[in-house]
């Protein structure tokens, strides 16, 4: 996972990425089911839209912010930090 300012130029600020390997989509989609009382015994194969996900982002819009561990991401860019 890799978790950095966006590309986006928004008009107020670049908003957060998190890039995620496919393993890493396959895992989140697996805990949501499992939050929804789903729970998958064995292997499993995921796909997303019909095909087996390699990686995946999130976008944050400028509005929102992230945190982990110590770190803090203001969607509205790092001097907002």
């Amino acid at each position: 996972m890799e978790i950095d300012y966006g590309n986006g130029d928004a008009k107020y600020g670049p908003g957060v990425s998190i890039k995620l390997s496919g393993d890493e989509v396959a895992m989140a989609i697996d805990a949501w089911l499992v939050a929804h009382g789903v729970h998958v015994g064995g292997p499993r194969t995921v796909r997303v839209n019909d095909d087996l996900c390699k990686a995946g982002e999130v976008y944050v819009d400028p509005s929102g912010r992230v945190h982990h561990g110590e770190q803090t991401w203001n969607g509205r860019g790092p001097e907002q930090a």
